[in-house]
């Protein structure tokens, strides 16, 4: 984003309800402005997701104020002042200028101090981009030169790097993950402090990890992830993959090592086709799975490597070695049992490779599950652009004409699951089929037979020749 011209904040950028509240607390007689990451997105010509206010006022004074507050946290002075608009009540963070303690926890100020002068509460921020703060009167403050590093691409600590790394930890993650948001460099002495102060991101919780890195992820740059390694944070917060960036591939398939396949895989997802696609769970969801299955598809590779007597390499069993650890390694970061359960399985599935006809595409579907086979191409795909130029375009066209096939699978509504089946449990019973295991056996070699014939799901059809014969 170098030379990337900024947009001047005007008081329409403003949602009415922020207004209201700046305007209410000058009324009162105290300084107010939005700061932070609310400011940064405007000078982007972004819609901010949030809108967090500054103020003079103490926390006691913002609760006379408004009428309807909740405490949030006083202790760091945050009050959340609810404003109803369109029937809906709609927070918005008010904090009182204020100056950080000593920091214990690589997180948390021992104590905080109240202040009146916006300057104090400003130095104390992390970047210089997140140290900004607007009033439609007062305009853009801006004590830090966060428009010019904003407009330069430069992510720069405010002050002393170490010091603001040392009050949080996570800061160094932020770091990077806002480089890859904004596409934007890390200033040489900030990028020095992480690397020094690495090893502190022990301290943090898995849950504070893992929304830094899923942010990401899911960024236009998950490139960027390589300066997670580069910095030396992975080596404390996921050193399973350190491994995979000195990993070499000796075999005609591949360029690289591991780690830059990885890294490659993760930019080759297509997005742009993503958005258009009707998913279960839609577009947010499937792109968080995606990009996590490919930052792990071949996690296991370096514990699987082999070399044959003519130099070349194999990674037997990676998939199934990369499921179990990628399982492991998505509960240590505290994620969903959902998101396990997708991600692991399709690491499990990614190198399933068969030729694109409809029956064995009926029964990849039933193997790998129908929720979860719509996300197999993409994961193929960008597995394939991942790799050398051998064989590429065979790769490529066996994928597309899959994709062809797909649909109409769907259109011709042919089976791949029990649900599809023409017959179901209850006709079985009336047919004289006790339930229990018995009854699942039949059903299953029904399956069988509609998975290879789908003009045999007929009811007629599938009770004549399934049913135990007396």
């Amino acid at each position: 984003m170098t030379g990337k011209k900024l947009r001047d904040i005007t008081p329409e950028m403003l949602p009415e309800d922020a207004r209201d509240i700046l305007i209410k607390l000058n009324e009162a007689g105290y300084e107010a402005f939005i700061v932070g990451g609310c400011v940064r997105d405007c000078l982007l010509g972004k819609t901010p997701a949030d809108w967090d206010i500054t103020t003079s006022a103490r926390p006691e004074e913002v609760k006379r104020i408004f009428a309807h507050t909740v405490d949030t946290g006083l202790q760091h002075g945050t009050v959340t002042v609810m404003q109803k608009r369109n029937g809906q009540l709609i927070g918005y963070e008010v904090t009182t200028y204020r100056i950080d303690g000593e920091y214990e926890d690589a997180r948390h100020p021992k104590e905080v101090t109240f202040t009146a002068e916006l300057a104090e509460d400003l130095k104390r921020r992390d970047f210089t981009i997140n140290a900004m703060a607007y009033h439609p009167d007062a305009g853009l403050q801006d004590l830090f030169c966060g428009r010019e590093d904003l407009e330069a691409g430069v992510i720069r600590c405010v002050g002393e790097a170490k010091e603001r790394f040392t009050e949080d930890a996570l800061r160094m993650m932020r770091a990077i993950r806002f480089a890859a948001q904004l596409d934007a460099q890390i200033e040489p002495l900030t990028w020095e402090a992480i690397k020094e102060l690495a090893p502190s991101i022990a301290k943090v919780s898995a849950e504070r990890i893992r929304v830094e890195m899923e942010k990401l992820l899911v960024s236009d740059h998950p490139y960027h992830f390589k300066l997670f390694y580069e910095s030396g944070l992975t080596k404390y917060f996921l050193p399973e993959w350190d491994a995979t960036m000195t990993t070499t591939q000796e075999n005609p398939h591949h360029r690289y090592t591991v780690g830059e396949h990885i890294l490659h895989s993760l930019e080759s997802l297509n997005m742009e086709r993503l958005k258009t696609e009707d998913l279960p769970g839609g577009y947010e969801r499937s792109r968080k799975i995606l990009r996590l299955t490919m930052l792990f598809h071949d996690i296991a590779k370096p514990l699987t490597k082999t070399i044959d007597e003519e130099g070349i390499c194999h990674f037997t069993g990676h998939p199934d070695k990369g499921a179990e650890m990628t399982e492991e390694i998505l509960k240590r970061l505290k994620y969903d049992n959902d998101t396990v359960r997708m991600v692991s399985g399709l690491v499990f599935t990614h190198e399933g490779r068969f030729e694109a006809t409809r029956r064995l595409l009926r029964r990849a579907i039933n193997r790998y599950g129908e929720e979860q086979f719509p996300l197999y191409f993409y994961v193929q795909e960008a597995d394939t652009l991942a790799q050398s130029d051998f064989m590429r375009e065979e790769k490529l066209e066996r994928i597309a004409q899959l994709r062809e096939l797909y649909p109409e699978i769907y259109r011709q509504h042919e089976a791949v699951s029990l649900k599809d089946l023409a017959v179901k449990g209850v006709d079985l019973i009336r047919a004289g089929v006790k339930p229990g295991p018995q009854m699942g056996e039949i059903l299953h070699r029904m399956l069988e037979d509609v998975l290879e014939e789908p003009e045999h799901n007929e009811k007629e059809y599938l009770l004549a020749n399934y049913l135990p014969k007396d």
